[in-house]
């Protein structure tokens, strides 16, 4: 009996070090800039060489929430508009440790992939040096499926514009990208079949000439 008890215990301990390794809270996001918005505007620019400092918790933090986080939390909406409040653009977190699904209600990540697959997003233009983070954005398509198209590009774009001005304000380099390795990508994340891969964003310091 002993022996089952200890089984069980052991058994349930190591279930819950496997979950809490495939999930991560972040910290609460910083909702405040020294930079203004007419700054980031001005000082935007598209950056693809990168440094291989890693960024932290909290820079992510802070930059999914802009990207497409909750900011009316008592309705549930978003940073970012979508079409017909569907909220069909999810963001995925891809660097050395694996690939994680942003959870915007929670802030938190959820592993999807063990493998690193970053190298999946370059195209055809092999990277210098590899950025420690790049996000990867898809769009569900069956979210608009009552109607006679669809909105993921549009509402993409969105995202990837707070992506490029939040980089911006937080010092960090970035650039939109879509030519990457769809197919790839699509099934290293496991995607749903109306899920597609639609946009990327490399994100890290700009590498020092």
């Amino acid at each position: 009996m002993k022996k089952k008890i200890l089984f069980t215990a052991l058994f349930v301990g190591l279930t819950m070090s496997a979950a809490a390794q495939n999930e991560k809270v972040l910290p609460a996001p910083r909702k405040s800039a020294t930079m203004t918005l007419m700054d980031a505007l001005t000082q935007r620019r598209s950056v693809r060489e990168f440094e291989e400092t890693e960024i932290t918790d909290q820079q992510l933090s802070d930059l999914l929430w802009a990207a497409c986080g909750v900011n009316r939390p008592e309705e549930g909406k978003l940073t970012v508009p979508s079409a017909m409040n569907a909220q069909d653009i999810t963001v995925y977190v891809c660097r050395k440790d694996g690939a994680w699904k942003y959870d915007a209600k929670t802030n938190s990540l959820k592993k999807v992939a063990d493998k690193d697959i970053r190298s999946m997003t370059n195209g055809r233009r092999p990277a210098a040096t590899m950025p420690p983070v790049v996000l990867v954005l898809t769009g569900d398509k069956q979210k608009f499926a009552r109607i006679d198209r669809d909105f993921c590009d549009m509402d993409g774009g969105y995202v990837s514009q707070n992506i490029c001005l939040t980089c911006t304000a937080m010092g960090l380099a970035t650039v939109p990208r879509a030519g990457m390795d769809r197919d790839a990508i699509k099934k290293a994340l496991n995607l749903a079949e109306k899920e597609e891969v639609i946009l990327n964003h490399p994100v890290g310091y700009e590498k020092k000439k």
